[in-house]
């Protein structure tokens, strides 16, 4: 690997798990995290996923080749005004947000000259998070969408493209504007509909979501997602999370419409379009 130092500011579940997969597929230099609770990475140290720790971001990638911030999207452009000064010339920033045309935006007009920025998101995690709950095996065969502009260095886009492919993801080159219209569809809206379902049936009736099955269970597991982070993601993507809210109250409307219309027929076959739709992205 090309990396002699990595800090990664942000030891939680996609942060430590990037940790050990590159420990587990032989990367022999220094990974330090940086966080605010050092308990946490205390204990991150203890159990192998990080070799030094900082509670200092300033102080945490003095040094480093690679900076990977995995924070929350809303901290981050805090955390590079914090960190600018201590960045060295060659260094290469990336990151592992949900969002990247707001973020990009804001962030890589603070990179210090001689310091590239290059953004990515890798399509993994769970609903639980923390250390406790990360696998060096996380990102195996996962997709990593990797988001450069037209000014991102090429030798900085090949070499964050090699980290996460030796983490075992399969990498994919989007626009930052054409991710974050593609992730507030399929991701987005996905988590804010998870919310607002298990708002409704609190609404109907607060005793009776305990009754509820696998399929709610399923269909609501990411409602268990940091609601920090998805605040923040909102926040940022906003205008294409709208859209894809309206085009659901859109569906929405016109399913309650064949209700009151009783046409059953017409429910059937929304229901059948759906269900095709969903059953060509089953694994094969």
């Amino acid at each position: 690997m090309n990396f002699k130092k990595i800090t990664i500011i942000g030891i939680g579940l996609i942060g430590s798990s990037f940790a050990l997969a590159l420990k587990k597929e032989g990367f022999n230099g220094n990974i330090t995290g940086v966080g605010r609770n050092e308990g946490n990475l205390i204990k991150a140290k203890e159990i192998g996923i990080v070799d030094d720790y900082s509670t200092s971001h300033a102080e945490g990638v003095i040094d480093a080749d690679l900076i990977v911030l995995a924070s929350p999207v809303g901290q981050f452009e805090e955390i590079v005004i914090n960190i600018k000064d201590n960045i060295k010339k060659g260094a290469i920033v990336t990151d592992v947000g949900s969002v990247k045309a707001g973020v990009l935006k804001k962030i890589v007009p603070l990179m210090p000259e001689g310091v590239s920025f290059v953004g990515g998101h890798p399509i993994a995690g769970k609903e639980c998070s923390g250390i406790h709950a990360a696998t060096p095996d996380l990102f195996n065969n996962a997709k990593c969408i990797i988001t450069p502009e037209e000014n991102t260095s090429k030798d900085a886009l090949e070499k964050v493209i090699d980290i996460w492919k030796k983490t075992g993801a399969v990498t994919v080159l989007m626009s930052p504007e054409e991710h974050d219209l593609v992730f507030a569809a399929v991701s987005h809206l996905p988590h804010v509909v998870a919310y607002a379902l298990v708002n409704s049936i609190l609404d109907v009736d607060e005793g009776i979501l305990k009754h509820g099955g696998r399929g709610l269970k399923d269909m609501t597991r990411i409602a268990l997602s940091p609601t920090e982070l998805w605040r923040d993601i909102c926040s940022y993507n906003k205008d294409d999370i709208l859209t894809t809210l309206r085009k659901f109250s859109s569906s929405i409307t016109h399913i309650i419409n064949l209700f009151e219309e009783s046409d059953w027929a017409g429910l059937e076959k929304e229901f059948t379009r759906a269900k095709k739709a969903r059953q060509s992205i089953e694994p094969d």
